[in-house]
């Protein structure tokens, strides 16, 4: 699975551009503030239908224009697949996957798997829980085809009892959602375990090449203690404080992975740039997984490669991800070293003022 071609209409500083792709290796060059990152995030849109630089969708439309425009065509399987996307500042948006409209942006998901690592991608393990769930959930979603469908329906139960929590006076109120809350919450923690389980070998093998004077441990959280008591216990025994803060506290919506180092969380024990090799890893390994068990190529966007990394982590980190057999699209501010990095066999576009040329 690879992106051929884009076209891109007043999306940030890149006013147009026609783009067609290597299916292995692209290398985008350009100063810092040119738009390399622009492009990343564009063709990250085009798989997700949104920003990882900002929440609000107007802020990328081109500030002289009312909307943004993208069309690209993945090869799956030697079978191209168009995708279009226009969003425009009034909030509107049009998608059309294979030549039909589409309601839902999640639709787009399916159809191009991508993995996002940015210099800020080391908050997967040292912020909240929602980003390592995030991280799960995705893997998750490819591999288990039932884990969508449970997942949106949790998070609608979830919706209506936390508003349930602010007007009713006893727990029974509340039944009538937590009886289909728990069945569907253990359900969706064994979806979860399950492909956690599958997973942690391939990141034990890839953490070991990128940290082997570190022994660290990965345990999948649920989001409450079953060797305790059950999830319909905790929700029983926690109604007054669920109540006084208007919202469950246990549940899948807390579930995490924890990795550690001795004991104590990795965010504690390694440095800004082993956490970003450990967050390497972990894409690697799902991105591997993701061939190998469901046969379909992870797309990685790599935003500000050599970022906190040493050469010599450099030169292990290009031989893991152009080994992975995935399309790559990896963002460098001057490619000096890239032919010992990643080789002759690629494309690169230059990125200036917004304008991109290949070379």
């Amino acid at each position: 699975m690879s992106l051929e071609k884009l076209i891109i209409n007043q999306f940030r500083n890149i006013s147009s551009a026609n783009l067609t792709f290597n299916s292995k290796i692209n290398l985008i060059t350009g100063a810092n503030g040119s738009g390399k990152t622009s492009l990343l995030e564009a063709i990250y849109f085009l798989g997700l239908g949104r920003s990882f630089r900002t929440r609000l969708s107007n802020r990328v439309i081109n500030y002289e224009h009312k909307e943004f425009t993208l069309y690209g065509e993945i090869n799956n399987q030697n079978v191209n697949i168009p995708i279009g996307l226009q969003k425009s500042k009034s909030g509107e948006s049009i998608l059309k996957i294979n030549g039909q409209q589409s309601k839902k942006l999640a639709n787009l998901t399916q159809y191009f798997p991508l993995q996002l690592i940015t210099p800020e991608s080391y908050t997967l393990l040292s912020g909240s829980p929602k980003n390592r769930r995030a991280f799960l959930d995705w893997g998750v979603f490819y591999h288990d085809p039932l884990f969508y469908h449970n997942w949106a329906r949790i998070k609608r139960l979830l919706k209506q009892r936390n508003a349930a929590l602010k007007q009713c006076r006893t727990y029974n109120e509340l039944q009538v959602w937590d009886n289909e809350l728990c069945l569907l919450s253990d359900e969706i923690s064994a979806q979860r375990q399950s492909y956690f389980d599958l997973l942690i070998p391939l990141i034990n093998s890839t953490i070991a090449d990128f940290l082997p004077d570190f022994s660290i441990t990965s345990k999948f959280f649920c989001g409450w203690d079953k060797n305790n008591k059950s999830l319909q216990d905790y929700l029983t025994d926690n109604f007054n404080r669920d109540k006084q803060l208007g919202y469950t506290t246990a549940g899948p919506q807390k579930a995490d992975i924890r990795f550690k180092i001795n004991g104590l969380p990795v965010a504690d024990v390694l440095s800004r740039g082993q956490l970003k090799l450990f967050v390497y890893a972990l894409r690697l390994a799902q991105g591997l997984f993701l061939s190998s068990a469901n046969n379909k190529q992870c797309v990685f966007l790599i935003d500000d490669f050599s970022s906190e990394l040493d050469p010599a982590k450099q030169q292990i980190l290009a031989k893991h991800i152009t080994n992975s057999d995935a399309q790559l699209f990896i963002s460098v501010i001057e490619k000096n070293n890239c032919d010992t990095l990643f080789g002759s066999e690629r494309t690169v576009f230059h990125v200036e003022h917004g304008k991109i040329t290949v070379e």
